[in-house]
């Protein structure tokens, strides 16, 4: 399982777990809380009319008739009040009144009930005693949206208890309240969730982003791409990243030594023999164009030697390098006309006719010495592989895309399918059309890490009728 998806669950799982708690504490604490905030003003509103009770009785006993009046004039009187989103159209306060004994001779919501014995009921019962009286009684004993909440206040003359009066308010009202209430903590429970699921996404992405970036990068190290060490901040992930690329200059670096020792060891091996066979030869008498010849020899060879030295400690610093730091405002068919001008009496030497054609200026952002090394490399394949009399076309274009585009023909026979995808390969080389011999092998080994460090290409193919295209490109803007 991915860690994403494991940071993923993992909090979900933890976060539903305390939500789903919650809520149904919520649920479950929500009908006592009402019950609470109604029985709370039932309590004042009894208190209030067994004062008035005790205040309206007559020769020491309770008035009902008052009472009687009162209600009828209350349940007579139209009603129409918007409480928020509920419309009450009925008053449904309830009050009943008993004598000492628990005998009922007042109620408010049915007359069936005066003279019933109504002592037994809590309210009525813990009163007389002297106790807080309150019950819920359902109407339909199967009902619960019939239940009704009283609450009982002491009638007091004299100081002595002389009857009850008790309060009742339906619970359905109270209910459907609750019942809205629930509803809306269910779909914002829901609303919220869904939030909580889609911030967990985000979070187990953010979270495992950089380390799929640090895979990655570790990945094109391994496949030896050239590949920059990824911004993944100043965390714990950019300590790991920074640890890879410690280790990866630590390896690269003993790779390099041992690369290039071996490659130096073998390239130069030739050419020494031959100079010191040539030496050999030249402690013996001969004649004067003999000893010419093993003299331009011995410098051919030390030429050959003294090549490829400095284009492997050119190599090597590319190869090492991880970004440009040096970068400039270049035009392309300026260092073109640079090249081809200190390259002219190698055209000279070949007659070959060079023409330049494409956008002027050709602008975009690099390092001079880098950008001029690699056209003088392709050039110089260019030269050595056309014949004598040829034609070199040199184009410098933009190309969409925000690139700079150097397309360079030469006139020779076209680089062979088999050699295609081997000539970046360093000591890889092709024989001269003309001499039958190679070259270092290391030229286009240059342009390619000069093209990757600029975030460009090299690309060799062959042309439509003779003759290879080379194209080197470079974007406009260097990152």
């Amino acid at each position: 399982m991915r860690i994403q998806t494991r940071i993923f669950l993992g909090m979900l799982v933890v976060v539903s777990i305390a939500f789903f708690f919650l809520l149904w504490w919520i649920a479950e604490d929500f009908d006592p809380q009402y019950r609470k905030a109604t029985e709370e003003p039932l309590v004042d509103s009894a208190r209030i009319l067994a004062s008035f009770a005790a205040n309206n009785a007559v020769d020491g006993r309770i008035n009902v008739n008052k009472f009687r009046t009162i209600f009828q004039d209350v349940y007579a009187q139209p009603l129409n009040a918007q409480i928020y989103d509920f419309t009450k159209i009925t008053v449904d306060f309830r009050v009943y009144l008993t004598d000492a004994s628990g005998t009922v001779l007042f109620d408010s919501h049915t007359r069936d009930n005066v003279g019933k014995d109504f002592s037994e009921w809590l309210d009525v019962k813990r009163t007389l005693q002297g106790d807080y009286g309150a019950r819920t009684t359902r109407d339909v004993a199967d009902d619960p949206a019939s239940a009704v909440m009283y609450v009982a206040a002491p009638i007091r003359l004299n100081g002595e208890i002389v009857g009850v009066l008790s309060v009742g308010k339906p619970a359905a009202v109270a209910m459907q309240f609750a019942k809205r209430s629930k509803r809306k903590i269910v779909l914002s429970g829901a609303a919220i969730f869904l939030v909580v699921i889609i911030v967990s996404m985000i979070l187990a992405g953010e979270i495992s982003r950089p380390i799929h970036m640090i895979t990655d990068y570790a990945r094109s190290v391994r496949d030896g791409k050239r590949a920059r060490l990824p911004a993944v901040g100043t965390s714990e992930m950019g300590e790991l990243g920074a640890a890879f690329e410690e280790m990866r200059d630590t390896l690269e670096g003993k790779q390099y030594v041992e690369r290039y020792v071996q490659t130096l060891t073998h390239e130069v091996k030739s050419p020494l023999s031959a100079i010191h066979g040539a030496a050999d030869l030249l402690k013996e008498d001969m004649s004067p164009e003999q000893r010419t010849r093993f003299l331009n020899n011995i410098q051919t060879e030390t030429d050959r030697i003294k090549s490829v030295v400095e284009k492997l400690l050119l190599l090597s610093s590319l190869e090492s390098k991880k970004s440009i730091q040096e970068v400039e405002q270049l035009d392309m068919a300026e260092i073109v006309d640079e090249a081809a001008k200190s390259m002219h009496p190698l055209f000279e030497k070949k007659q070959i006719v060079l023409t330049t054609t494409g956008d002027r200026p050709c602008v975009f952002e690099g390092d001079h010495f880098l950008v001029r090394h690699a056209v003088v490399n392709v050039l110089q394949n260019a030269i050595e592989f056309s014949p004598q009399g040829g034609t070199i076309t040199v184009m410098t274009r933009y190309r969409p895309g925000g690139f700079v585009e150097l397309a360079i023909r030469d006139s020779g026979m076209g680089i062979p399918d088999y050699a295609t995808d081997r000539v970046y390969d360093r000591f890889y080389s092709l024989k001269r059309p003309d001499s039958g011999k190679k070259s270092s092998g290391l030229g286009l080994s240059l342009v390619k890490e000069v093209a990757a460090l600029h975030e460009g290409n090299i690309e060799l193919k062959g042309a439509p009728d003779v003759g290879t295209i080379a194209l080197l490109t470079f974007p406009l803007t260097h990152t």
